[in-house]
């Protein structure tokens, strides 16, 4: 018998009989609590013991609640008592206090130094010139958009990435766009479809279609023309993008839990309620790399040559080759492709999944970028960066692995109040951003919260700019990735890149590159892919650079 089981048996026998008595002769207030405090705890003791499912309430009773009470407000006491400003996933205390600063226009500067260990392992930084520059003001726009894009769109170095209506509330949603309006950036509707709520204010939209294919889809849920056609031509409509994978949940389609599926939702996705809504892991018309190919002509047809992209979370990069010998075979490339990173986030998502597939996004970045190079495709093709941004520093660091423009998805979030509560997928958001409780949501003032949406975009991109300024360069284009400088595990700085060797233009493509140049691992890769299918075999063992230009030399 444990000892919480004594104590029971004890308040229960002893204890009832000496409050009773008690009570029988004072019949004071005091003495009624008493009894009643001890009756009670006999009663829910005595549930516990006999009727309990739990075995923790049958070994302590009663006392077992309090244990329960305070695993409930772990988080919180983690988050606001025990973390320091640095150690916090997946944004510490620094980083959040950084994006709430900059949206509320306040002071975001540091006193007394760095807390961060600048000699850690992995730990990323930048070597300054001692002539430090301004980025052109023509430099701070990128034109997205091939020879086949009747409609080119000249996108911000930041963006507002993907974020669903259901994911998030109509008040949060509305924030985003009006945000994007005044900030000049693109806001991506995320895969639940270009919502009235993502259209009302007239801000830029991305309009992402994903394996769900919700705001076109037919009764069986496959791919419905026209009324694709009728959204695709609004003119809030910039560029729309078909989704392959997200970076959180890679391999599984996107959650909606049940809790968030409103009438509302139900009827602009066209899915019933009452259970989660959990798209396929596959598009329905995206089955092999031609086929994701031919729907992406059949899209840019269908919206008037605006420009058409896809997203994916780069897994074995066998399997992008194979997108590549599709686009050289068909001739048919898209305008952009975006790359989400396994650290991307999610409203929610299978532990293992978030925990342990898919690639970071600058080694998802730095592989794309060498392998559209190395078919001489990179000219016609722009590279979006998603992944987790929270400073001028992580958007640096995505251009200079390859990419051409970045998203921000939670620190925008932050920017109109998330707290990082996580707790999205219970409809409980305590901020009213990542809930469809209509009293909840209120407490997101539109209005307020998009000027902090403006705020943190442009505070963040003058940021950037200085930054860039600060190595030298007139131009984020002429970042590169050897420019970036990573701490070895041996102490001494590195230059940015992957296990693999950066590839020369045309490397893959041209036979004398190929045969004379081309790094081992790219040719496993270049060997085992095809244009005809997506699956190729993980069997290539993965060494450090050192033993492969050893064995070279």
């Amino acid at each position: 018998m444990t000892i919480m089981q004594k104590v029971l048996w004890l308040i229960a026998s002893i204890g009832n009989f000496l409050a009773g008595y008690f009570y029988m002769y004072s019949q004071s207030f005091f003495s009624f609590i008493l009894l009643f405090v001890t009756l009670t705890y006999s009663i829910i003791g005595l549930h516990d013991i006999f009727y309990s499912r739990h075995a923790l309430n049958r070994l302590y009773p009663v006392v077992a609640y309090l244990r329960y009470f305070l695993e409930s407000y772990r988080v919180e006491v983690q988050q606001y008592f025990i973390a320091n400003d640095t150690e916090e996933l997946p944004f510490n205390r620094e980083q959040r206090s950084l994006v709430y600063q900059r949206s509320k226009n306040e002071r975001d500067t540091i006193a007394f130094g760095t807390q961060r260990n600048l000699l850690e392992e992995n730990y990323l930084s930048l070597w300054h010139s001692m002539a430090p520059t301004h980025v052109k003001e023509s430099a701070k726009r990128v034109v997205i958009g091939s020879e086949r894009c009747q409609q080119p769109y000249s996108a911000s170095y930041l963006n507002i990435s993907a974020m669903s209506f259901g994911s998030l509330s109509t008040n949060a949603i509305e924030a985003l766009n009006l945000g994007a309006k005044k900030a000049g950036c693109y806001h991506n509707t995320g895969e639940g479809g270009a919502s009235p709520y993502h259209l009302k204010h007239g801000g830029d939209i991305v309009w992402q279609l994903g394996t769900g294919l919700f705001g076109c889809r037919d009764e069986q849920g496959r791919f419905n023309p026209s009324s694709f056609e009728v959204t695709a031509k609004l003119p809030q409509v910039k560029m729309i993008e078909v989704k392959l994978s997200q970076g959180a949940k890679p391999g599984h389609g996107g959650v909606l839990p049940k809790e968030k599926i409103t009438d509302e939702i139900a009827r602009i996705r066209h899915i019933p309620k009452g259970k989660d809504c959990i798209s396929p892991a596959i598009n329905p018309e995206c089955t092999s790399p031609k086929a994701l190919l031919a729907f992406i002509e059949q899209l840019r047809v269908l919206s008037g040559f605006k420009p058409i992209g896809f997203k994916l979370c780069v897994g074995n990069p066998a399997e992008f080759l194979s997108l590549c010998k599709a686009m050289l075979e068909t001739g048919i490339t898209p305008d952009f492709i975006t790359i989400d990173g396994a650290e991307g986030g999610t409203g929610a998502a299978p532990i293992e999944f978030s925990n342990r597939l898919g690639v970071t996004c600058l080694e998802g970045i730095y592989i794309v970028n060498n392998a559209l190079i190395g078919v001489g495709l990179r000219d016609k093709i722009k590279i979006i960066a998603a992944g987790k941004t929270a400073s001028s520093f992580d958007l640096l660091a995505k251009i200079a692995a390859g990419a051409d423009v970045v998203n921000a998805a939670r620190t925008m979030m932050m920017a109109i109040g998330c707290i990082q509560s996580r707790h999205c997928n219970t409809n409980l958001c305590p901020t009213g951003i990542a809930t469809q409780d209509p009293i909840r949501s209120k407490a997101v003032n539109i209005v307020n919260k998009s000027e902090r949406v403006k705020n943190f975009h442009h505070n963040t991109l003058a940021s950037f700019f200085e930054l860039v300024g600060s190595m030298g360069l007139d131009d984020p284009t002429k970042l590169v990735p050897q420019m970036v400088k990573r701490r070895s595990p041996y102490g001494v700085q590195m230059s940015m890149g992957s296990l693999v060797a950066p590839l020369a233009a045309n490397a893959l493509v041209e036979p004398l590159l190929n045969t004379l140049d081309l790094d081992e691992t790219w040719r496993h890769w270049w060997e085992k892919s095809s244009a005809e299918q997506f699956y190729v075999d993980d069997l290539f063992i993965l060494k450090s650079p050192e033993f492969h230009r050893a064995k070279k030399n």
